[in-house]
C-alpha cells in the first residue's frame, strides 16, 4: 500500500552498550535472587553478509551470538540471563543554564566522574535518546520517574554578574576542550495551563543512572541437563544390542557409536536358586568389541 512505512529498526549495538546478568538456580523451586555480571564481550555481533567491504566487520542489526563461558555455566540447573542496556552511574554536578541561551535549562555532568568505559558516550551528541533515572538521598532508585536526554555538548563554567547586584551567577558556554557536559532533557518546561509547574529534572549532587534506549531488555532461560531430546531418542529410536554370552547391553547413537553400556544379570536366592531380580547396571569400562560395525559384519 502506498504511504505505508515500517517503524521497527533492528538495533546494531556494540557489546559495550550491553550489560549481561546471570542468576543460577539448581532447580525451579529454589532461587537465590543473586545476579552476577557477565562480560559483555561474550555477546558477539554477526557480520552482515551484504557488506560492501569484505574485510570490515559490519554489524548485522539485531543479530548476535551469545557465547556461554564454561567457567560460569558449569553446573546442572537453570540459568536466568538478563540482557539489558548498560547502566552508566554518575552524579549531577549542577542544574544550570547556557550563557547565550538562559532559557535553556539542563544537567551538567563531569567526565572525571564517569568510568573510562563510557567516556566516549559523553562526546557531543552521543547521549541523545538516553534515559536518566534518579536516586533519592538513600541511594535507592525513584520508581517510574525518568527524563530523556535530547542533546549534549561539552561546556565550561563562566561567572556572570546578575543585573542590579554585585553577586555572580554561574552559567555555561560551549567548549569542546572542557570535561563538563551539558545535557538538555525532556520534559523540562511547564505546561501551558500551569506555567509555574516546572518539572523536576534533578538537583546538584544527585546520583543518577543513564541508560541507552537502543533496545528492550531481554530475559533468557538456559537449562543445563544431563540428557537432551536427542540423547533420549538414542534409547527410544537408536540401534541396540545385547550380548547373550556376557549380558552386555549396548545403546548406540545415530552414528552407530557406543553411547551407553550396561551389564544385565540376575540376582538369585542363595539357598533355593530362585531368581529374585533382573538388574541393569551401567558399565564404567566400555567394551569396544561391541561396536555396532563389529557385531553386524
Amino acid at each position: 500500500m502506498n504511504g505505508t512505512y515500517g517503524i521497527n529498526r533492528l538495533a546494531d549495538v556494540q557489546p559495550k552498550d550491553v550489560e549481561i546478568l546471570v542468576e543460577y538456580s539448581p532447580n525451579r523451586s529454589e532461587s537465590n535472587n543473586n545476579f552476577t555480571r557477565l562480560d559483555s564481550s561474550f555477546l558477539e555481533p554477526v557480520n552482515n553478509p551484504n557488506r560492501p567491504n569484505e574485510n570490515v566487520l559490519e554489524v548485522m542489526g539485531g543479530l548476535y551470538n551469545l557465547v556461554l563461558p564454561k567457567e560460569t555455566f558449569n553446573a546442572k540447573g537453570i540459568y536466568t540471563v538478563l540482557i539489558r542496556p548498560a547502566e552508566i552511574r554518575t552524579t549531577i554536578i549542577d542544574c544550570g543554564v547556557l550563557s547565550s541561551l538562559p532559557d535553556i535549562k539542563g544537567l551538567v555532568f563531569d567526565l572525571n566522574g564517569v568510568s573510562d568505559d563510557f567516556a566516549g558516550n559523553f562526546e557531543n551528541g552521543n547521549l541523545s535518546g538516553y534515559r536518566i533515572e534518579y536516586l533519592n538521598d538513600s541511594l535507592t532508585k525513584i520508581n517510574n520517574f525518568y527524563t530523556i536526554i535530547t542533546s549534549n555538548n561539552r561546556v565550561e563554567a563562566v561567572n556572570e554578574n546578575i543585573n542590579n547586584t554585585s553577586e555572580k551567577s554561574i552559567k555555561y558556554r560551549y567548549n569542546d576542550n572542557s570535561s563538563l557536559v551539558f545535557c538538555t532533557v525532556t520534559p523540562n518546561t511547564a505546561p501551558g495551563n500551569k506555567p509555574n509547574a516546572i518539572p523536576f529534572i534533578g538537583k546538584s549532587g544527585q546520583e543518577v543512572i543513564l541508560t541507552n534506549t537502543y533496545f528492550n531488555p531481554i530475559m533468557l532461560e538456559v537449562e543445563l541437563v544431563d540428557y537432551d531430546e536427542e540423547t533420549l531418542a538414542y534409547a527410544l529410536l537408536g540401534n541396540q544390542s545385547k550380548s547373550v554370552e556376557d549380558g552386555v547391553y549396548t545403546i548406540y547413537d545415530f552414528d552407530n557409536e557406543i553411547y551407553k553400556q550396561y551389564d544385565l544379570f540376575e540376582i538369585k536366592d542363595r539357598f533355593t536358586g530362585k531368581p529374585l531380580f533382573e538388574v541393569r547396571e551401567e558399565k564404567t569400562d566400555i567394551d569396544f568389541t561391541k561396536q555396532f560395525k563389529n557385531i553386524t559384519i
